[in-house]
């Protein structure tokens, strides 16, 4: 019984932390302490209403497999970059300061970002240029 408790107590800490944290290290050696984003419910919400994001934070979209994304950035109220990966965590495409939005903007002037990835890194706008993340670059990290 003990056992059993001590374990609800661990996921229970582990929930109220909010989103578990992994540090991605860009090309140019930079680190990002990204929020990770598995589940449906996370992916919808992603950094919506968000007022900040540091340039050394941003959030990772894990996916099952690579596949095509499309991200609609209602309600996103920062510029971002937004980084395709595939599985071997090799850019395929980055789009670059992806407009904010707010809740008022009419549905057809809400910004798209599209790729194809397995991963989806979310960061402040001008961070993949100033660190070097473009197409075939690399970025390190684990799962």
């Amino acid at each position: 019984m003990k056992r059993i408790l001590s374990v609800f107590l661990v996921l229970f800490l582990l929930a109220a932390c909010g989103p578990q944290k992994i540090n991605i290290t860009l090309p140019d050696g930079f680190v990002v302490k990204a929020a990770l984003a598995r589940t449906s419910e996370e992916h919808a919400k992603g950094l919506m209403f968000v007022k900040h994001l540091p340039e050394n934070e941003g959030m990772l979209f894990v996916f099952e497999q690579e596949q095509p994304h499309l991200f609609w950035m209602k309600n996103t109220l920062i510029d971002l970059d937004m980084v395709f990966l595939d599985a071997q965590k090799q850019v395929t495409s980055v789009s670059a300061e992806v407009p904010h939005s707010y809740t008022y903007t009419p549905d057809d002037q809400v910004a798209l970002a599209y790729g194809q990835g397995q991963y989806v890194l979310e960061l402040a706008a001008k961070t993949a240029a100033k660190h070097r993340v473009k197409d075939g670059a690399v970025l390190k990290f684990n799962l």
